[in-house]
């Protein structure tokens, strides 16, 4: 997997300050998508342990809320794998003392119906899913915490818990 960028105390990508890995790689290509240039699985840097110590020196700090994984799409078929990983070793780390958020242009529907192992294994531990592609015509810049208003910004466990869409709230 390669990423472009881990961002350091983002308050745009979920609540609080964050850490926000932007993975390569989405099969999306939104129209006037805000990061393009990850699209391509190839592009940017090779994530390696590096990268994954740089995450968690930045989850080390008290005030840092938890994590966002962004893009590109972090459940691309080419990020899935690492991904996964890399949850379930923030999971085992902090419990549930730091929040886990994925945006992704997959529509919650398509993430349960696909069904693989390794897209439950991601579900255990996620949060919130910010799902859909971004929909040109739909922005608003006043959605809270979403680029368009086609997506929803869902709370994974009560969806689970609850087998329907349950909407996250702050």
């Amino acid at each position: 997997m390669n990423y472009h960028d881990i961002k350091h105390d983002d308050m745009n990508n979920g609540p609080g300050l964050r850490v926000t890995l932007f993975v390569s790689g989405c099969d999306h290509y939104c129209k006037n998508c805000q990061n393009p240039e990850t699209w391509d699985t190839k592009s940017g840097i090779l994530f390696d342990t590096t990268a994954v110590d740089e995450i968690f020196d930045q989850l080390d700090k008290d005030y840092i809320s938890g994590i966002t994984f962004s893009g590109g799409d972090p459940l691309n078929k080419n990020n899935r794998l690492i991904v996964c990983d890399l949850i379930k070793c923030i999971r085992r780390k902090y419990k549930n003392t730091k929040s886990i958020w994925i945006y992704t242009g997959y529509t919650w529907e398509e993430i349960i119906e696909e069904a693989w192992p390794i897209l439950t294994a991601i579900l255990e531990d996620t949060d919130v899913i910010v799902d859909g592609t971004f929909e040109e015509n739909l922005a608003d810049i006043n959605y809270h915490w979403a680029g368009s208003t086609n997506q929803r910004v869902i709370d994974v466990q009560r969806s689970i818990e609850d087998k329907k869409i349950v909407l996250y709230e702050d």
